[in-house]
C-alpha cells in the first residue's frame, strides 16, 4: 500500500471512529489506539505534503487567526424557536397544530432543549465548507474556523447518500464539566471566573484564532435543517437518524 492509499485509508478509518464516539457513543477503539492513528496521519501526510488536504481529520485547528468575522447570508432564512413557560399556551399550541391538519394524525417529538448558541452549518458534496452564527436570521457571522475545531462537527460527511447542498441547524454548546475544568484554570491564574456555559459558548465561537477556541471543548447537538433539497426522510425521528447516518451529532435526548 503506498502512502496516498494508506491516508486515505487512516482518514476513514478516522471519520468512522469519530462517529462512533461524538454521535454513537459507542467508541470502537481506545484512546490511546485513535492517537496512533492520528499520529501515523500526521506523520504520513508531513512526509508527503502534496497530499495535505483541508478536509483532512488532522487538519481541524488552524495555525493562524482571522482578521475578522465576515457577515454571511443564510441560504434559508434561520428563525428562532418561541418559548413558553406555561402548560395552558402549549396546549392552544397543540390545539392551532390540530385546527391546521384536521385530517392528519398528529404525533409530538419532544427533545431537551441545549443552552447553547444556535449555528448553521453548510455542506457541499459533503465537506463543511461553512459555519453561521444566527445572527439576526437572515445573515450570520462566519465562525468557520472555529466549528471545524469542534470534534463532535463532521469535516466530510459519511457515505455518498447526503443531499449535495445541506444546512444542517444545531446548538453548539459547553458541558457542565467543562465550564469547572476552565474554571478551575482560571482560578490558578488568579483570573475571573466564566459566569456560565452559554456566555463562555457565544464568546468562544466568536474568538479570531480557533487556536483559543479549540482549548474550549465545545459540544454540538444538531436537530434541523434550512436547505437541503434530498434530504431522505419524512418524519423527525428517521431524519434525526439521517442525520446520524451521515456522522453528524443529533441529539440522543428524544
Amino acid at each position: 500500500m503506498d502512502a496516498e492509499q494508506r491516508i486515505a485509508e487512516l482518514r476513514q478509518q478516522i471519520r468512522q471512529h469519530d462517529q462512533a464516539y461524538y454521535v454513537l457513543a459507542r467508541p470502537t477503539i481506545t484512546d490511546l489506539e485513535y492517537d496512533r492513528l492520528m499520529e501515523e496521519l500526521k506523520s504520513l501526510e508531513a512526509k508527503h505534503p502534496e497530499l495535505l488536504s483541508s478536509d483532512s481529520p488532522s487538519q481541524r485547528i488552524g495555525d493562524q487567526p482571522v482578521a475578522h468575522l465576515d457577515q454571511v447570508a443564510h441560504l434559508v432564512p434561520m428563525l428562532s424557536i418561541d418559548n413558553t413557560y406555561s402548560v395552558d399556551e402549549l396546549k392552544k399550541y397543540g390545539q392551532r397544530i390540530s385546527k391546521l391538519l384536521p385530517d392528519e394524525p398528529i404525533e409530538w417529538v419532544v427533545e431537551l432543549k441545549v443552552d447553547g448558541v444556535a449555528v448553521s452549518l453548510i455542506y457541499e458534496n459533503g465537506q463543511l465548507v461553512r459555519g453561521l452564527t444566527r445572527g439576526n436570521g437572515q445573515v450570520g457571522d462566519d465562525i468557520t474556523h472555529n466549528v471545524r475545531t469542534i470534534a463532535d462537527i463532521p469535516l466530510v460527511l459519511l457515505g455518498d447518500q447526503h443531499p449535495s447542498l445541506m444546512e444542517v441547524r444545531g446548538e453548539i454548546y459547553m458541558t457542565n464539566d467543562e465550564l469547572v475544568r476552565l474554571n478551575q484554570i482560571r482560578q490558578e491564574k488568579d483570573e475571573p471566573l466564566y459566569a456560565n456555559t452559554r456566555n463562555v459558548t457565544a464568546g468562544s465561537i466568536r474568538v479570531l484564532d480557533p487556536r483559543e477556541c479549540a482549548q474550549r471543548r465545545l459540544r454540538m447537538f444538531c436537530h434541523g435543517v434550512g436547505q437541503g433539497d434530498g434530504i431522505q426522510s419524512d418524519n423527525h425521528i428517521d431524519f434525526l437518524n439521517e442525520l446520524r447516518s451521515y456522522g453528524l451529532p443529533a441529539t440522543p435526548h428524544v
